[in-house]
């Protein structure tokens, strides 16, 4: 596998969770990569041929078993690097992607056995992402979407659906870590903004946006 398939692989796959049920088109792809559909469709063919998934042009495309097993082990490596990164070697969890983007290539399974271990076997990475197990398995928890919560309701920060620097940055301005005990004390209905109150007793209001982008489990 060279690191140009394993990143279409696993485009695909984060593709095809985000819209379930649904084949992957070649311009969405295009857009995730970056690249030219014309270039997508080139890899596309070379990947259809090596078994990793099922193509027919203007249809999309979905992996096979095979592909799956290895977009999911691009994914976990991925993943644990992040939390390697975060919680040994002092990054910020808005540091962390590009690097585990370059260790997420190496081709050493003894490696990436000895690395999960020593970290303790973590389940999610430091946005709260689930690490698909090695066997591929990944666990799914309930989330609600912190925009959906009603006034009165609680809930606990688990995950962020964005994860680019600029809003990891802005939680950090807000002080919104994971793991922040938050409950709704309103919402304004001229931009459906939220007013919080966090466990420490701080309240502060967040837009619409974020609380789009933030993912809660609820008491």
């Amino acid at each position: 596998m060279t690191i140009a398939e394993e990143n279409y692989l696993k485009a695909i796959y984060k593709l095809a969770e985000a819209e379930p049920g649904q084949d992957v088109s070649t311009n969405r792809i295009a857009a995730a990569l970056a690249t030219r559909a014309a270039s997508v469709t080139d890899m596309l063919r070379r990947l259809a041929e090596k078994g990793l998934l099922a193509y027919e042009k203007y249809r999309g495309v979905q992996l096979t078993a095979e592909g799956r097993r290895l977009a999911l082990l691009t994914v976990r490596k991925h993943r644990l690097w992040e939390v390697f990164l975060v919680q040994q070697l002092g990054f910020s969890w808005d540091e962390v992607h590009e690097v585990a983007e370059e260790l997420e290539h190496v081709q050493s399974p003894l490696l990436l056995q000895r690395l999960d271990a020593f970290l303790g076997f973590p389940a999610f990475d430091p946005h709260g992402d689930p690490i698909p197990a090695a066997d591929g398995a990944v666990r799914r928890p309930a989330h609600r979407l912190l925009a959906d919560l009603a006034e009165g309701e609680r809930g606990t920060l688990v995950a962020v659906r964005d994860t680019s620097a600029p809003f990891l940055q802005h939680l950090d301005k807000l002080g919104l870590p994971l793991g922040s005990a938050v409950r709704v004390l309103g919402r304004v209905a001229f931009d459906n903004s939220l007013e919080l109150c966090l466990d420490n007793g701080r309240t502060l209001a967040v837009s619409a946006e974020v609380s789009r982008n933030l993912f809660t489990t609820t008491d």
